[in-house]
């Protein structure tokens, strides 16, 4: 007869209160506020990222144009003629024989 009887089972009861373990209105609020200031960090790194390249392309468009410059300047002066007198400390342009 003993066999057949069974034994109670305890029921487990809460010796901590829930509110004390839970995160609650502080740990969620925590969480969102860390949230925006982790978007708020990628959305400013994003802006300089862009910056950077947006500089970076000027700055080979202007070297390109530069370049482009420099070449068009190499390439005119050996077909200029003879280069200019330089003016001398009296004002005359030294050994030009059309201005006599």
């Amino acid at each position: 007869m003993l066999a057949l009887t069974e034994t109670p089972m305890p029921t487990p009861s809460m010796t901590v209160p829930p509110e004390s373990v839970t995160p609650g209105f502080v740990g969620f609020a925590a969480v969102v506020v860390l949230l925006l200031v982790v978007i708020l960090l990628i959305w400013d790194m994003n802006r300089r990222i862009r910056r950077v390249r947006y500089r970076e392309e000027v700055r080979e468009e202007l070297d390109a144009e530069q370049a482009a410059l420099e070449a068009e300047r190499a390439s005119g002066v050996g077909a200029e003629a003879a280069p200019q007198a330089e003016p001398t400390a009296d004002g005359d342009e030294g050994d030009d024989p059309t201005r006599r």
